[in-house]
């Protein structure tokens, strides 16, 4: 009986040693797997063509296929928003200037020249109505693009440069005053200097008739005053137009400007 009993308990720590072992063994091989694989991860990260991933190499620019269209059309879009072109200012419709220009509406172009621009009309000037012509160019001094801002500031110059200007431009002075103010109360500041000259360049050809419509002009230029780098050419404008426009203007442009001083003090 002891020695069966004996043998009984030799088996069962038999048993039980071997259960031992096998654990053992298994988390040896778990231990084993999780090892390799993180070396095989670790490996594949430290490759060459994954640091070649995450530091691209200049070349890697030319090719198309390295390229992530998502991300770059991410970075297009920061630099757009940075540089204040959405893509609803890049399809933003043409000017009505813009558009009657593209259509040949005006009959003028653009020629590039060695040392300055020049206008070539399609016929000469003074056979050319006024009537919308000179409204068109007025209103293209709003523009802030190229060609246009020049081939309306020249081309409003050189059409009231022609022979029989006066009696062409009088008439569209209720038309043409509201335009006009339309570029003095812009924001742009090479869009207010282009109203300012048009505004000279007109009460030189129209004089006195200008006076009813002085008022309407003045509070902008008044406002300009108070900007120092354009106290002295929106001086020397009222100063034209005094000359120009005789007493009339005067006492139009002191009610308005009180700090103005006449040319003839």
């Amino acid at each position: 009986m002891q020695k069966s009993e004996c043998h009984g308990v030799v088996q069962l720590r038999n048993r039980k040693a071997g259960s031992c072992d096998q654990r053992t063994s298994s988390s040896m091989q778990i231990k084993h797997r999780t090892t390799v694989q993180q070396s095989n991860s670790s490996s594949s990260t430290s490759s060459p063509e994954t640091a070649r991933k995450v530091h691209p190499r200049p070349s890697d620019k030319l090719n198309p296929k390295t390229i992530n269209p998502v991300a770059s059309d991410k970075r297009h879009m920061v630099i757009m928003m940075k540089n204040g072109n959405d893509f609803g200012e890049q399809s933003r419709a043409p000017s009505a200037f813009a558009a009657i220009y593209s259509k040949g509406g005006i009959p003028c172009r653009l020629v590039h020249g060695s040392v300055k621009h020049r206008l070539q009309w399609e016929c000469p000037p003074e056979n050319l109505p006024f009537d919308p012509l000179l409204i068109t160019l007025a209103e293209g001094l709003r523009e802030t693009k190229h060609p246009y801002t020049f081939v309306s500031k020249e081309g409003f110059r050189e059409l009231l440069l022609v022979q029989g200007a006066l009696e062409k431009a009088v008439p569209l002075l209720p038309r043409l005053i509201p335009v006009l103010k339309a570029a003095l109360v812009h924001m742009d500041d090479e869009v207010f200097a282009r109203g300012l000259n048009a505004l000279v360049q007109l009460s030189i050809v129209v004089g006195p008739s200008l006076n009813d419509h002085l008022k309407h002009l003045l509070t902008s230029l008044s406002k300009r005053l108070r900007d120092k780098k354009f106290k002295e050419p929106i001086t020397s404008a009222l100063q034209k137009l005094e000359q120009h426009g005789g007493n009339g203007s005067l006492i139009i442009i002191k009610s308005k400007i009180p700090t103005y001083c006449s040319i003839c003090c």
